[in-house]
This record gives structure tokens, C-alpha cells and sequence, in this order.
């Protein structure tokens, strides 16, 4: 006969193996993105902000692309650039991408040929790809006088002025729109060098844990817009029209927080239950 003291529930739940726990997280995020489940998500107004400033553009303006973001957050940021690439090749906006973090660019390379495919726009007239330029600070201040003294290529090797996209571009006066995607402190540099100096407009998507730090900017209107986070990008795509990986993301999202909040809630009355007890030494 087992003679064992029974366990309480509390006690069951302080204990459980956290592999157990990782596992039911595993299932309450894959199951509202295999179901696709998802929804129009309402936008706020910094996001309305930045969909204003690309909407403003019009046929044959240049919208330059910041890539300055690595794989860790591309699950946040690549929505949004995906997003606004579409609503810029829809208006027949000329998009010129670059990036201050090597790793990057090939993410922002991919989603670029992915959406110009998407609407045939062809490469060097349409769009072009910039590469990267080590020492951010000194190339967003050279690019204010003569972006040929940095980029007197493309990725590629191929001379800007070849390129009918890049033929009479300069410096910022040339640009309409500036779009940072941002995980860091680059947006600082940006406002600091583009925006101060140069006055150049501008709009920027960050990563959620960022976005506050980017609101006083928003604030004094130094910039037009704010895309903060998969929510941020969920609400751009729905402004757009097209639902995307931000709009089946969010659910997932939202389950895992309410999860993982549930769990702090068990962990905390399991103490506070068991936190008298103590058990029986054994025979």
C-alpha cells in the first residue's frame, strides 16, 4: 500500500518540469498560425503616420529603405518592410535600399525582389540595392553632400550613374522619404545626421522594445510616423489592404503572452499556498 502523502495541486504545479511548460507553449503559438487564425487589427496613429508619409509620394519620387536590423528581429520587421514596399511599388515610387548592418541586408535584399517581383518592376530603373558602408555616422553625413562619394556601386559592383534609377540622384534633396527599419540605436543617428542637418523627411518601423524610445521623435515631429512591432506591422498591413505575416502573427502573439502571464499567476499562488509546508522526512 503507498503510504506517500498526497500531493496538493500547488504542489504538483511548483514542481512541474519546465520542459513540460515549453512544450504547451509550443502548441498555444502553432496553433492560431496553422489555423491562420487572425483578424483586421485597428490602426493608431503613428502607424497612420507612416502610412500617410508613403501615400504622399508620388509617381517617380524616391523612397530610400534603411535595413538596419539582423535575423533576431526580422520576425517583427519584415512584415512591415514588406508592407511598405508593396505601397510603394503600387504608386510607382522608386525605391533605393541600403543598410548599416551587414547581416542584414540580405533580408531586406530578399524581401525587396520578392515584392518588386510581385508587381514587375525591374532593377536599376525601378528599384536598387546599395549594399553597406562601414561607419554609419560618416555615410549618412557624406550622402547629405554627394551619395557617390559612398556608394559609387550598387551591391553588384555596378556604377550608380549607369543605373537610370540613380542617374540624378545626389544627395538627401533627391530623396522624398526616408523609411529606417530599425532594432537599434542607428534610428538616433538617422534623426541626428538626416533629419536635423539635412532636413530630410523621414518614418521608421521598430522592434516593440524600441518603439518607446523612438515616441519623442514622433512627439516633436522630427519624424512622420511610427510602425512599432508585429502590431505595428499587423496594423500597416491592414491599412494597406493586404494581411501578411504581422496580421496571422498577432494571434500567436497574444496567446503566448496570455500563457505565459497564466503561468506567473499559478507560479505565485503555488508560493504562496506550499510556501508553509514542509515536508515529512522520510522513515
Amino acid at each position: 500500500m503507498d503510504e506517500r502523502p498526497r500531493r496538493s495541486f500547488w504542489e504538483i504545479m511548483n514542481d512541474i518540469d519546465r520542459r513540460i511548460i515549453f512544450v504547451i507553449l509550443f502548441v498555444v503559438v502553432a496553433i492560431p498560425l496553422v489555423l491562420k487564425v487572425g483578424g483586421t487589427i485597428p490602426p493608431t496613429a503613428p502607424v497612420e503616420g507612416a502610412h500617410e508619409a508613403v501615400e504622399s509620394l508620388e509617381a517617380g519620387d524616391y523612397l530610400m529603405v534603411s535595413i538596419d536590423f539582423d535575423a533576431t528581429s526580422a520576425p517583427e520587421l519584415m512584415p512591415m518592410l514588406r508592407s511598405v514596399l508593396r505601397q510603394a511599388f503600387a504608386k510607382d515610387v522608386k525605391v533605393i535600399m541600403l543598410g548599416h548592418i551587414a547581416i542584414g541586408l540580405p533580408l531586406g535584399h530578399m524581401a525587396l525582389e520578392q515584392v518588386a517581383a510581385e508587381y514587375d518592376a525591374e532593377y536599376g530603373v525601378d528599384y536598387v540595392d546599395l549594399g553597406y558602408r562601414p561607419g554609419y555616422i560618416a555615410v549618412m553625413i557624406a550622402m547629405g553632400r554627394e551619395i557617390e562619394d559612398i556608394f559609387r556601386t550598387d551591391y553588384q559592383g555596378t556604377s550608380i550613374r549607369e543605373m537610370p534609377i540613380t542617374a540624378d540622384v545626389h544627395s538627401y534633396a533627391d530623396i522624398d522619404l526616408l523609411f529606417g527599419f530599425e532594432h537599434g540605436a542607428v534610428i538616433d543617428y538617422w534623426v541626428r545626421y538626416a533629419q536635423a542637418r539635412f532636413d530630410q523627411r523621414m518614418a521608421f518601423g521598430t522592434t516593440a522594445v524600441m518603439a518607446p524610445d523612438a515616441y519623442p521623435y514622433l512627439q516633436s515631429g522630427q519624424i512622420e510616423g511610427l510602425v512599432g512591432g508585429l502590431k505595428g506591422a499587423a496594423e500597416y498591413e491592414t491599412l494597406i489592404g493586404q494581411p501578411g505575416l504581422g496580421t496571422r502573427g498577432m494571434p500567436a502573439q497574444e496567446w503566448g503572452h496570455l500563457l505565459v502571464i497564466g503561468f506567473i499567476v499559478l507560479g505565485n499562488l503555488g508560493y504562496f499556498f506550499t510556501r508553509g509546508k514542509q515536508r515529512k522526512p522520510a522513515a
